[in-house]
């Protein structure tokens, strides 16, 4: 039995020696070079919303589907500090109004009246007592007292109009600041109303009514209802090849089988440095009848085209350079464009030379 199986593995070690290569020979034919890219379907215009405040979702005012226009109120945070403070910039704003128009400014309005009275009643005496003094009547004593009661009505009156005048600065001062304090705190409000930046479908929603929401986490994911974009990562080492306007074939997951056409519309210039890669966008040439976003999509971004020349498939190229002859010899080749099954032959090989392919 043994010897039996040694005959037979013999046998069949002798049969693979003996088995025909595979053989080809050179086409004319298109050939195109592209370059290997992955993403996700997005739709245009597409963004997370953010909250620029935290506090609690008091109410939520869409639901996932809804068609959406700029500026309709998507989320309503709750947050009883930012009230209080807007109820007090609003009380404070109010009494310093009243402050304005109110008792204090009439107060010292009266004050100024009854020094001024009292200053133009001391000037008539003065008046009076220099014209007797001129008349050598009455006494030296008697004139420097007018003079002195005079001039302290005079300052007294001085110091009435600078107390009104101040304290009108004050009041004036105090309501453009309680005016500015109530403006912010509207403005905070507003914050607190979360709405829509752009014209679009919801496409999802992530909180519900009563989380806590903050800035870092998003809370909902809106974009165009009709249009969508394609968004790939290209590799740092192919980006310089990449341009705008250069055709896309795509597959989808979802639509297997069939190949889609886009263009290259948008690269941006900064590279992540975590994955190394760069990011583009493209716009549908040929595009699925139904997308939703983020379906994955593979991509092969066509770098350049030939109509016609030498080719041979890849799979019988050796070591990038070389083919193997009828006659089982190698000979060098100089190579062009590449996809991922042919290669172009520039030089060394004839359309009607066979070549084999390599064993593996």
């Amino acid at each position: 039995m043994r010897y039996f199986t040694i005959i037979l593995l013999a046998g069949l070690f002798l049969s693979a020696c003996k088995k025909t290569p595979e053989k080809t020979q050179p086409v004319t034919e298109k050939i195109s070079e592209s370059v290997y890219a992955s993403g996700i379907i997005k739709s245009k215009n597409q963004y997370q919303v953010f909250s620029t405040v935290s506090g609690l979702i008091q109410k939520i005012l869409v639901k996932e589907g809804d068609v959406v226009k700029p500026g309709d109120i998507l989320f309503v945070v709750q947050n009883e500090t930012s009230r209080l403070n807007a109820e007090n910039a609003k009380l404070a704003s109010d009494f310093a109004d009243r402050n304005t128009q109110g008792d204090r400014l009439n107060e010292l309005k009266g004050a100024i009246e009854t020094a001024e009275s009292k200053m133009l009643n001391d000037s008539i005496l003065l008046v009076r007592q220099r014209g007797l003094w001129a008349q050598q009547i009455g006494s030296k004593a008697e004139l420097e007292q007018r003079e002195l009661a005079y001039t302290s009505s005079a300052n007294n009156y001085q110091a009435a109009v600078f107390r009104y005048r101040d304290l009108q600065k004050q009041l004036k001062f105090a309501a453009a600041q309680s005016q500015k304090l109530l403006s912010i705190n509207k403005n905070i409000a507003q914050d607190y109303v979360i709405r829509s930046q752009t014209g679009g479908r919801v496409y999802s929603i992530s909180k519900e009514e009563g989380e806590i929401v903050n800035t870092q986490s998003p809370l909902a994911v809106i974009g165009n209802a009709d249009d969508f974009v394609v968004e790939l990562q290209i590799d740092e080492n192919d980006i310089v090849r990449v341009k705008k306007g250069q055709r896309i074939l795509l597959t989808l997951n979802s639509y297997k089988g069939q190949v889609f056409e886009a263009e290259v519309s948008k690269i941006d210039p900064i590279m992540n440095e975590r994955t190394r890669t760069f990011t583009m966008e493209a716009e549908f040439i040929k595009k699925p009848p139904v997308l939703y976003p983020n379906l994955t999509t593979e991509a092969n971004i066509i770098i350049r085209v030939k109509e016609k020349t030498l080719t041979i498939p890849r799979a019988y190229l050796l070591e990038d350079s070389l083919v193997i002859l009828e006659n089982k010899s190698t000979r060098k080749v100089e190579t062009g464009l590449k996809d991922y099954l042919k290669v172009e032959i520039l030089s060394g090989l004839n359309a009607n030379e066979t070549i084999l392919k390599p064993a593996k």
